[in-house]
């Protein structure tokens, strides 16, 4: 059922996902919330996440990559703060990269590539298409650059296998929930600013807790966007299996006010010589009308809105 929200490969092994300290003893359970937020000092982590004592443990959850959806654009920028100055409720997103296959050991260098919608569940690139619901419009028209890259960045894993993001917390769009994608890569470079060659490794989502969600979407910007939310239980993507499938360790900054942002956290078990193509399980769902036509397929929920986005409002948020 999905909540009113008042005024939404090739692999010979598969990629593993586990929550940051949800590994066998001696690995990475050392590490803890708290140290996956330290602070870092000339690019290297000071966290425990991954230590030489890791190399007997054993990641404990197997999954399998998911789609990348219709939203995906090559060339993404290598860049910390993905934001752009799309407004929202702020999110800083810790990811470490273990290699799941060599008793989680972090894989040094690895380059983490994530992309979302903004507040209004429009994704740079893509803003004719129509999020559900009723939205303020959102158009390319007159700041094409910004919005061809905003809330999509790549980091260049560290050598306890950490990355860090700034960005802001995900709006949503019918038929789906609240996610950000995720893709992993190696044998790469940074080059002009941007990430090529290597190969993926792992292609996935990363998933939030129903109960926070609806409470950052009756904030503003998020509020705006009035219809109906798909909740994690009828998600087309989200199998039910927490951590293991991609939801999110959150801590908000402050107990008593969700709007000075979130802290996420999740570790990523993968193999570095497996490939993914991004055409893993989860379909992606039918977008709404003016999304790319090579989407993957998929049936929204029964109630999911029919309205069109409002063409009244600014384009920015």
């Amino acid at each position: 059922m999905t909540g009113n929200h008042k005024d939404t490969s090739i692999t010979r092994r598969r990629a593993l996902v586990v929550s940051g300290g949800t590994v066998a003893a001696g690995g990475l359970a050392v590490a803890g919330f708290q140290s996956a937020f330290a602070d870092t000092t000339d690019g290297t982590d000071a966290d425990a996440t991954a230590s030489a004592g890791s190399t007997s443990s054993e990641c404990m959850t197997l999954m399998t990559s998911v789609t990348e959806g219709p939203y995906y654009l090559d060339g993404a920028l290598v860049r910390k703060d993905i934001t752009e100055g799309k407004a929202g409720v702020p999110l800083t997103l810790r990811l470490t990269v273990v290699d799941a296959t060599d008793g989680c050991t972090p894989v040094k260098g690895a380059a983490v590539e994530i992309w979302h919608c903004d507040a209004w569940g429009y994704y740079s690139g893509y803003t004719t298409a129509n999020p559900g619901g009723s939205a303020p419009a959102e158009s390319e028209e007159g700041d094409s650059a910004n919005d061809q890259t905003y809330l999509r960045g790549y980091q260049i894993a560290n050598a306890n296998g950490v990355v860090k993001f700034e960005t802001i917390f995900p709006g949503w769009y019918t038929p789906r929930t609240c996610h950000i994608h995720v893709k992993v890569h190696t044998g790469g470079e940074k080059e002009d600013g941007t990430y090529e060659g290597g190969i993926v490794n792992y292609t996935g989502q990363l998933f939030f807790d129903d109960g926070i969600a609806e409470e950052i979407f009756a904030l503003e910007p998020y509020s705006k966007h009035t219809g109906s939310y798909t909740v994690l239980a009828d998600d087309m993507v989200y199998d039910g299996g927490g951590a293991s499938s991609g939801l999110l360790t959150l801590k908000a900054v402050h107990k008593k006010d969700p709007s000075k942002g979130y802290k996420g956290s999740l570790t990523l078990g993968i193999d570095p010589d497996t490939e993914n193509t991004g055409a893993g399980s989860g379909g992606g769902g039918t977008p709404p009308s003016g999304a790319p036509s090579d989407a993957p397929t998929g049936t929204p929920p029964s109630d999911a809105p029919t309205g069109s986005a409002s063409p009244s409002a600014s384009a920015s948020s």
